[in-house]
Formats: C-alpha cells, structure tokens, sequence
C-alpha cells in the first residue's frame, strides 16, 4: 500500500470517484530498470483509464499499465516526433474531459528536461485537475550504474544538468558552456551525442584541458547498459569509430576516473 492510495483492488474506483472530471497524473517511469520505478507511479498504472506515453520508457514499465487501460504513444526521437508537443497538451486535456485517471508517463523524472513544467502549465491553464510523481532521472541514475559517483570529495563538490538539444526559438540563443566549464567540477549532459562536436570545442575554448575524462552511457540501468570512456581530446573520434549512437548521458569530470575502481559494482537491472 502506498501513501495517499489504497490497495490495488480498491485504488481505480477511489480515484474515479476524486477525480470530476478527469485528473492527469505526470509520472516519471526513471531511467529504465523497473525496480526505479516509484510505487506511486505503479499504482497509477494499474489505476489509468489512458496511459500517454514517451519513447524511451521501458517495456517492462509499460507492462504494468492496466490492460484494460487505452495506451498511446507519443515518443519523440531526433527528426522523428509520433505527436507534436502542443498536440499532446490537447490530446491530455481531451482525455481528461472523458476519463477519470489519465497517466503521462515521461521517461527520467517530467521536470529534468522532460517537458512537464509545459504540460502542467497548459493542463492548469485549460481548467484541468494535474499532479506531478518524479521520477528518478537518467543524469544521476545512468553514471551511478556506470560505477561513477556525479559528486565525491576528493573528485567534486559541483554538478550541472544540461541538455545538449535546445530548443528552437527559447528564451536565450545557447548554452553558456563557458560558464558551465569554469562553475561546475562535474558536468551531466543529456540529449548531447548528436552535439557532442560542438560541446567539446565549446568546453576546450573555454579552458577545459584536452585530458579532462568523459564518460558516455547509453541505456543507462538498463540490461543492454553501455558505456564508452575517453577524454576531451578522444571522445568524439571514438564514438565515429564505434557508431556508439543515442539515447546516452555524458558525464565530464574528474569523477569519471573512479569508474575504473567502482564499476564492478554497479546494480543488477530487476
């Protein structure tokens, strides 16, 4: 049983019963292991009368929504988007006016990078009921299953989260990576590995020693989790040579060194 819900037996007919009209609910499903996933964010989906979700949540994550529930995908990859953003807005506001649960299950946590705080403003704007479950996300969860810790006192007392995909058209032209080299002893990136060129000339330019570690992870906690370990100088010429491709973070720092002490230990994907 969790906090505010009661058993899965009863939960879908208390939540129809809260929620005139519908309420949408905001999960994050993690990174992708199924044993990241929140308890609260379970019992939505074995609660949802439609669950919306995005492409790089997990199968065995999907496989615990309701099977009576409506599922539709609205991934978005790199040229590739199943649904518009503002289209989904309206496809959330919709389903809320006809449903009683609706789940918008985003991968990582809705609110690092992953457009809630849009969604939630929309759904907020039109009248409808919304509640935000984080999610654990990849920048923290991806590097700790690759055996490297994102902070250490020996290593770094400073991290930054950064996507490497900006948006078109937002509210300043870049990315200040000269900043973000000189306040910041660790540096996560998302969304970066089609960017990571112009990343790692920005970062040089700014000071950052050709020798500072790298760290890629693709499918983080994951059971196919991958990882490719270089420097500044090395990095992008090792990801031509191993077609090493998204979804990945990059970690820059100093903290990357210990992956070759603590990877050995990283956890079991359930």
């Amino acid at each position: 049983m969790t906090a505010g819900f009661p058993d899965q037996a009863l939960c879908h007919q208390a939540l129809c019963h809260q929620c005139q009209p519908g309420k949408v609910y905001l999960v994050g499903a993690g990174p992708g292991d199924p044993g990241l996933f929140t308890l609260k964010g379970k019992t939505l989906l074995e609660c949802a009368d439609v669950v919306i979700y995005d492409a790089l949540v997990s199968p065995p994550i999907l496989a615990m929504v309701n099977s009576q529930a409506e599922k539709i995908n609205a991934g978005k990859r790199r040229g590739a988007h199943s649904i518009l953003q503002p289209d989904i807005t309206q496809l959330l506001i919709a389903k809320a006016q006809a449903h009683a649960v609706v789940v918008r299950l985003k991968g990582g946590d809705p609110f690092v990078f992953g457009r809630g705080g849009e969604e939630m403003a929309g759904l907020v704007k039109a009248g409808v009921d919304v509640e935000v479950i984080p999610g654990i996300t990849a920048g923290v969860a991806a590097p700790a299953y690759a055996g490297i810790p994102i902070t250490h006192r020996s290593y770094s007392s400073s991290v930054t989260f950064v996507t490497g995909h900006e948006a078109a058209g937002k509210y300043r032209p870049e990315i200040n990576w000269s900043a973000i080299a000189q306040g910041s002893e660790t540096i996560v990136i998302y969304m970066g590995i089609h960017n990571l060129p112009h990343i790692v000339e920005q970062l040089l330019t700014a000071g950052l020693s050709d020798q500072t570690p790298v760290a890629l992870v693709r499918w983080g906690t994951r059971p196919d989790q991958e990882e490719l370990i270089g420097t500044l100088a090395t990095i992008v010429a090792q990801i031509e040579a191993t077609a090493f491709k998204a979804p990945a973070i990059a970690v820059i720092g100093s903290v990357v060194n210990l992956h070759r002490l603590l990877a050995s230990c990283r956890p079991r994907s359930m």
